[in-house]
């Protein structure tokens, strides 16, 4: 008789990249970390519960993830590009928004991240976080993220 162990082994977690792309995809912290360049960020930032948090975060930038994803949008036109939006949710339920333009080489071209290791320990159990080293709160630090949706704005009636 097979009986499950006291200490089940926790699967990885992982994350859906959906919408409007040409290729969606399931990604786990493992395939983030070894499918793109790994990126580090020494960030400070208030939280509100606990207060000022400093930490190191290595990953991928989520504008490669969402780009090998092939987001459906005009790549050669900056206006098509600035329409879209990501929506990036967190298995605790903590959910936020960045527009494509933030992240755009061409235009905010913001250093944001899908965290693979915090302080060196890898996130392979607890699942990928999303940091965004130049926003001074930390709202928009998404932990356990299960799903990052690509979408133009306004969704088309």
């Amino acid at each position: 008789m097979n009986r499950p162990s006291a200490h089940p082994r926790s699967a990885p977690v992982a994350l859906a990249v959906l919408g409007n792309v040409e290729r969606p995809a399931t990604l786990t912290v493992g395939d983030l970390r070894n499918g793109w360049e790994q990126h580090q960020a020494e960030v400070v930032f208030d939280c509100a519960t606990s207060g000022p948090q400093q930490h190191r975060f290595e990953g991928p930038l989520l504008r490669e993830v969402i780009l090998d994803a092939q987001p459906l949008f005009d790549a050669r036109r900056r206006k098509d590009r600035s329409r879209f939006v990501l929506a990036v949710s967190g298995g605790d339920g903590h959910r936020t928004v960045l527009a494509w333009a933030e992240i755009d080489a061409d235009f905010g071209d913001a250093p944001v991240l899908l965290a693979t290791r915090l302080d060196g320990r890898d996130l392979d159990t607890a699942g990928s976080q999303l940091v965004v080293p130049l926003d001074r709160c930390g709202a928009r630090y998404v932990s356990a993220i299960t799903r990052v949706w690509v979408g133009e704005w306004p969704v088309p009636a």
